[in-house]
């Protein structure tokens, strides 16, 4: 009989559930979209309900199209969304139907004042590694419960993560692993325990937080009523798993010290892979205990790169969606034809505002330098070089704190892009490495760590061979010289948007 793992992505966009051998191999996906409710300015929410919907879903298109047994199916890992706060009472029930998910920022000076009156933000960050704006941190979305629900904080019982919400879902067990842990905001990094004292501040009972373990250890089998809704069989083994960011980064080969990958998605990052957290306070690389022990992953990101592409897409390339073949691939065509700098016209590209890199949250995304001269074509291809200057930047601040390798291995829906793929070796002036796992990362990363929490592999090792080398992008050194003149320009470009977005947030 065959034997088969589960690897569940869940992301922000919904879930894929996708299945693989033992071997490593994915010989099958399915994916269910989740919305996300904007309630009020700064509000981001999810149902969670939604989310195990979603998984029920995907898991039965799954069976039902690689034609499987139910019985085959011996392991489940799940990579989940960072950040997330899902309430529970003691039976387990959801006290808020609606939840915040990572790039929630509600919190206030309410919440964020009384905490780092006791504590300095530089100090807290070097602790817990936390790089982006405080505000999207568990802890303080705790504390604006407690402030502004306090008849939901008076049931509550524990806080799940997104992935722990399905754990909890499939085996009655409420548990989370180090990797989520150290995204709550009061996870000490180097001592891989909460902080006490971090807690202390936040004036939050510490039993609400739930005890972390292994990434790879095993939860427990699934419920009778899990396995009848999942439609498999009560003996499967449930794995703790682990946050998006380290799950990708195993999956994407980084699971020794040093190695280097870019993800290259709706918002994008580039990550190291190593034994020390690399923390400082003026950039704000933002850090996640790795699912692989002994292991950090930290990163450094722009938050709205595809998004961007995106709303090109949507607001001034839909004309291209008449003309025979993709709209992203005829998108890409025209860009082809501007040279590279398009011409000097630069896109910044916060149209999510900024990350740790920038000098203001505020910042909002803006094209500079464009003139009568400029042609669709070159606002396209402006956009795709904006991405690679703003992971530039981000690129540079790691490069400040460790050593990078020539080579970069991308992964994401961005890394399919030959074109795109090229910008970014140009701009980066590294070798970028694209292989057949692409937006398969995160999932492949779950799937490693049910495959060794159940004692199917012995180690990681194996990812490395499941792992092939598909193309490697050199920079080309004409086109990178474009580059290096224009990334000063960028820097004072993105400065002084900055200011601007300061000025129009008291407008």
């Amino acid at each position: 009989m065959n034997r088969y793992i589960i690897a569940y992505d869940l992301g922000t966009g919904g879930c894929k559930a996708s299945l693989y051998n033992i071997s490593g191999n994915c010989v099958a996906d399915s994916f269910i979209s989740c919305d996300t409710e904007y309630p009020h300015q700064g509000w981001h929410e999810q149902k969670p309900t939604d989310w195990w919907a979603a998984v029920v879903q995907s898991t039965k298109k799954l069976l039902q199209e690689s034609q499987i047994q139910k019985n085959e199916v011996s392991a489940i890992g799940i990579s989940g969304h960072s950040l997330g706060l899902v309430p529970v009472n003691k039976d387990g029930k959801l006290l808020r139907k609606s939840v915040p998910i990572w790039s929630d920022s509600r919190p206030t000076e309410k919440e964020l004042d009384p905490f780092f009156e006791k504590i300095s933000e530089e100090e807290w960050y070097m602790i817990t590694g936390n790089g982006f704006p405080p505000s999207l941190y568990t802890v303080f979305k705790l504390m604006w419960l407690r402030n502004n629900e306090p008849e939901i904080f008076d049931e509550l019982y524990s806080i799940l993560g997104t992935k722990d919400y399905i754990n909890y879902r499939m085996t009655g067990i409420m548990a989370t692993d180090y990797s989520y842990a150290s995204g709550t905001g009061v996870y000490d990094l180097k001592k891989w325990e909460y902080s006490d004292r971090l807690i202390d501040a936040s004036g939050l009972p510490p039993s609400i937080f739930p005890t972390p373990v292994a990434s790879t250890q095993v939860l427990g089998t699934l419920t009778d009523e899990a396995a009848k809704e999942l439609g498999l069989h009560t003996n499967v083994k449930v794995v703790a798993g682990g946050v998006d960011n380290s799950c990708m980064a195993l999956g994407a080969r980084c699971f020794k010290d040093g190695r280097t990958y870019n993800s290259q998605g709706s918002s994008s990052w580039i990550a190291v892979s190593s034994s020390e957290p690399l923390l400082n306070v003026l950039s704000r690389p933002y850090v996640f205990t790795h699912v692989v022990p002994g292991l950090f992953t930290s990163a450094t990101a722009i938050f709205s790169a595809g998004t961007s592409f995106r709303w090109l897409r949507d607001n001034i390339c839909l004309h291209l969606k008449e003309k025979e073949g993709n709209i992203w691939e005829n998108m890409t065509t025209l860009a082809a034809k501007a040279p590279a700098g398009s011409n000097k016209l630069l896109f910044n590209p916060s149209l999510a505002g900024g990350t740790m890199i920038d000098k203001s949250a505020n910042i909002r995304g803006a094209f500079a330098g464009i003139d009568l001269s400029h042609k669709q074509n070159d606002i396209i291809r402006s956009v795709m070089e904006g991405v690679a200057m703003g992971l530039r930047v981000a690129l540079d601040e790691l490069r400040d704190l460790t050593t990078i390798e020539d080579e970069i291995t991308a992964v994401g829906g961005g890394s399919k892009s030959e074109f795109w793929r090229q910008i970014y070796a140009d701009v980066y002036n590294v070798n970028i490495v694209k292989t057949n796992i692409d937006e398969q990362a995160a999932a492949l990363g779950a799937a490693a760590l049910a495959a060794v929490g159940t004692g199917i592999w012995k180690d990681f090792s194996i990812i490395d061979e499941i792992h092939v080398t598909e193309s490697v992008n050199i920079p080309n050194e004409k086109d990178n010289q474009t580059y290096e003149k224009l990334l000063p320009v960028y820097k004072t470009f993105s400065n002084h948007l900055s200011e601007i977005g300061d000025l129009m947030s008291k407008i």
